[in-house]
């Protein structure tokens, strides 16, 4: 296996021979013989062990065992504990979840601090068959499918050409130790549950399933790289991206067929998992809204529009006399005191300075809120004036309004306020404007 696993490296991760590697160490047998076959062909490489102190002195004795292995192989090893049980509780995740982001985030942040350029974990092609089965049997998409990648940004997995009793035969034969994991032994775990009695079945049955399902995922891989091309495609035709928002042209989607798939296409990289409900929005009304754990699906009128979840509400910025400039969230805005005003536009506004209350305030809008539009006769809601601009309700939480006092003066990027309009009594010229 020495042989195979050098030959391995040298074709498909050639990369690897020149660079400073961290190895995943658990003490398991897997990641025991990972280590020794990496010494072997003489890699760069130190160890990091994982304490997520579960099973009491067990995970102890696998943190002395691999302090002992690296002794004994002269190799350098990193050792964090972790609270696992209270980390899955304040991220509401499960234990199995929980200690997989600590012991990933970890890893890539010891990588960074020390200049590790790749991580090596020792997941093989057995691990892959029972991920492929876990996500089968979770209704999984292509991507669930596709497999384990052997090469995951600076993840890497040298041994997924390699099955568990290659593994075993090679730890065996060189009279090899690693700890055992009682917790492998648990059938509340599906992925132990299709480890111990589907995958015998199924080996027994089919000898070569692991070889097959290799080809069988390589061409999936291909299927997905396809899809990759024709979402960016769609993307073009369909999406306008304006700054973090994406806009998607509904009449553009439904010409084509089927068209909920062409959504799950377009959508799958930001979080989703109630498409049900997405595929209700394309013909719903305005208004309605989907959420992913970052991100937001509305329906407005005739298109869909993707944006970020907003962190909260903005609190009010106060701008005193004295201001020049203000950076906000809509874009910088410059105050200017003129001798004379030109036209206005939506993104430039000139006020009566002697009307101010100053300082100013810039705040979003609230329920209630009414103003005065220049150019227009009488009083208006700012929620009506909204509805009349068209504005989305995304539109609608990130506009801002410049008030005196509570008077508003500027329906920031859209309409001033006629109360403070320049008149031939105006002595001082305020000049506002936005970019």
């Amino acid at each position: 296996m020495q042989e195979r696993f050098l030959k391995h490296i040298t074709e498909n991760l050639p990369f690897l021979l020149n660079s400073k590697l961290l190895i995943a160490l658990s003490g398991g047998m897997d990641s025991v013989v990972l280590t020794h076959l990496c010494r072997g062909v003489q890699l760069d490489i130190a160890l990091a062990h994982c304490n997520f102190n579960l099973r009491d002195q067990e995970s102890d004795g696998d943190e002395t065992f691999t302090i002992s292995l690296s002794e004994m192989l002269d190799l350098e090893i990193f050792i964090q504990h972790f609270d696992t049980e209270q980390y899955a509780d304040d991220h509401n995740l499960s234990i199995q979840m929980a200690a997989r982001e600590l012991r990933y985030n970890w890893l890539n942040e010891l990588a960074d601090q020390l200049g590790y350029e790749f991580i090596l974990t020792a997941h093989h092609a057995d691990d892959n068959l029972e991920t492929f089965f876990i996500n089968l049997s979770r209704g999984s998409g292509l991507d669930g499918l596709t497999g384990i990648p052997q090469i995951n940004d600076r993840i890497v997995r040298p041994l997924i050409p390699f099955s568990r009793e290659e593994i075993e035969a090679y730890a065996k034969s060189h009279d090899l130790n690693w700890r055992e994991d009682s917790s492998n032994k648990s059938m509340k775990y599906l992925r132990n549950s299709i480890r111990q009695e589907l995958i015998p079945s199924l080996k027994t049955v089919f000898p070569d399933i692991l070889s097959q399902l290799a080809k069988t995922q390589g061409h999936l891989n291909d299927a997905a790289a396809i899809l990759d091309q024709e979402r960016q495609r769609l993307f073009t035709e369909a999406v306008e991206k304006k700054e973090d928002e994406f806009y998607i042209d509904l009449k553009v989607l439904n010409r084509l067929e089927p068209a909920s798939a062409y959504l799950f296409l377009l959508l799958k990289p930001y979080g989703f998992t109630q498409w049900d409900d997405i595929y209700s929005l394309v013909d719903g009304q305005s208004g309605k809204q989907v959420y992913s754990s970052n991100w937001r699906l509305l329906k407005d009128r005739e298109r869909l529009i993707l944006s970020p979840i907003s962190q909260g509400r903005q609190a009010p910025q106060f701008i005193p006399e004295e201001t020049h400039q203000i950076t906000t969230s809509v874009g910088i805005i410059d105050f200017e005191e003129v001798d004379r005003f030109e036209e206005c536009d939506s993104n430039t506004i000139y006020v009566d300075k002697d009307l101010l209350n100053f300082p100013l305030v810039l705040r979003s809008w609230e329920d209630g809120d009414s103003f005065f539009p220049i150019g227009m006769n009488g009083k208006k809601k700012i929620s009506k004036f909204f509805k009349d601009e068209k504005l989305s309700l995304i539109d609608k939480e990130r506009s801002r309004l410049l008030c005196s006092n509570r008077d508003i003066v500027w329906v920031v990027g859209h309409r001033a306020d006629d109360r403070f309009k320049i008149t031939q009594a105006t002595r001082n010229i305020l000049k506002i404007e936005i970019h």
